[in-house]
């Protein structure tokens, strides 16, 4: 069974950090595409990252560019996103997600499998 499960999520202050985990079971996380994304209220799934199975390389988007980094321990089976100087533009709810063919997308709907998710809120 392919499952991705999230943690770490939180309050944290503006301008401080924050990681996220993402554990990854049933598929090899070196052959999957990972991607995080941000949902608030009312709106639909933003991308915030994506890491390419090619040659591993991350690409972010929207206000995260610039201030988020990602990793993985293929090892262990685990992906993270590292969220620094936080901002009022960071909170919501981000959840991991997998996909084992195909390219990197800005479209959720591109991607096979999802954690649940986990919040993040930034307090000023």
């Amino acid at each position: 069974q392919l499952r991705l499960v999230e943690s770490g999520g939180g309050l944290v202050q503006s301008g401080g950090s924050l990681t996220l985990s993402c554990a990854a079971s049933g598929f090899r996380l070196q052959d999957t595409i990972i991607a995080w994304f941000r949902q608030v209220p009312g709106k639909g799934r933003e991308v915030v990252s994506c890491t390419r199975i090619t040659d591993g390389r991350t690409d972010f988007f929207g206000s995260g560019k610039g201030r988020f980094a990602a990793s993985r321990d293929n090892f262990r089976s685990m992906a993270y996103l590292h969220m620094n100087n936080r901002n009022p533009d960071d909170p919501g709810d981000y959840s991991c997600a997998g996909e084992t063919f195909g390219s990197c997308s800005e479209s959720s709907d591109e991607y096979q499998f999802w954690g649940q998710g986990t919040q993040v809120t930034v307090s000023s």
